[in-house]
């Protein structure tokens, strides 16, 4: 009943911001039509068999996500909740493992290709720059008009109390794992298996506490095991459809490539100090949540070190 009635107000909320035909409201439906036309292009050369490597490499990791997420998820079907201190330790840890991600995996490699291309060091830094702030537009425009509910802060967002509460949950879920599965996907564009795989790698090991932990909040919200598990994995299918974003953003043309990983780096940075980082210091374990941060960046910086 409360899926059925989040629907109905989703579909509510789109049509009423169709007729407002505000500039944002506009904005975002052209930014929505664009997102659609290339997951469509990309989904259409994976079922034709005209992917490039790249692109079917993406799809992989976008799927190790999903797979991982699951598999963390699994747990709350018999388990009610973690030790609070226990449960922001591990948020810490996967915050770390998404920074250092961000610099090692896609900033890094994202200056010496923008180098290369341009012929120009400062002006590499630039479109790396220029990517970044478009991924923390993309992630402010996203969390401004999509209502979701987070456990502790309750709903935000336009239109969120004609959303079922399922619903807002998995709108909140969604704003944290598309950036991660687009990462994916931009770090692969190329088919370079040292800048895609330890990304891959650092993002599939991360989900596993955060899917844990998604699908505790949602047991602590008063959903049921089964319910809880099912919502936290399907959240992350975003993480494949992600990862085909990705690709298509930063395939386009050759300064496409170093944009797209700034863009991927801004977004995931922006999720990590404006929800992961707050969320583990609201319960006063600042120290055990800092010093699993500090864990999982040392982690992801031997992968990188190791892989890449």
């Amino acid at each position: 009943m409360d899926i059925a009635a989040g629907k109905q107000g989703w579909v509510t909320l789109l049509r009423e911001h169709a007729r407002q035909h505000t500039p944002a409201a506009v904005g975002l439906s052209i930014a929505l039509l664009g997102v659609v036309a290339l997951l469509m292009q990309s989904l259409m050369q994976v079922f034709n068999g005209t992917a490039a490597p790249g692109l079917n490499l993406a799809l992989l990791g976008g799927l190790a996500g999903f797979a991982t997420t699951t598999l963390g998820a699994l747990p709350a079907l018999v388990l009610r909740g973690l030790p609070q201190r226990v449960e922001d330790s591990l948020l810490g840890m996967a915050a770390g493992m998404m920074l250092a991600a961000s610099a090692f995996s896609l900033l890094l490699p994202g200056l010496a290709a923008g180098a290369e291309i341009l012929g120009n060091r400062p002006l590499g830094a630039g479109v790396v720059v220029l990517g970044m702030a478009l991924g923390v537009l993309l992630m402010l425009g996203l969390d401004e008009f999509t209502p979701h509910e987070h456990e502790k802060t309750g709903p935000c967002g336009p239109g969120y109390e004609r959303c079922g509460r399922i619903w807002l949950f998995v709108f909140a879920i969604a704003l944290h794992n598309l950036p991660e599965g687009m990462a994916i996907g931009v770090s692969f564009s190329q088919g370079d298996m040292a800048v895609g795989l330890p990304l891959t790698t650092a993002i599939a090991l991360q989900d596993i506490p955060e899917g844990l932990a998604v699908a505790l909040a949602l047991r602590g919200a008063g959903f049921a095991p089964g319910l809880a598990v099912l919502v936290a994995a399907l959240s992350g299918l975003l993480e494949p459809l992600g990862a085909l974003l990705g690709v298509g953003l930063s395939s386009g043309f050759p300064v496409a490539y170093p944009v797209g990983l700034g863009l991927a780096a801004g977004a995931m940075i922006f999720v990590v100090s404006h929800e992961v980082i707050p969320e583990t210091h609201r319960n006063g374990h600042q120290t055990p949540a800092t010093l699993g941060l500090m864990a999982g960046f040392a982690l992801m910086m031997v992968l990188d070190t190791t892989l890449g």
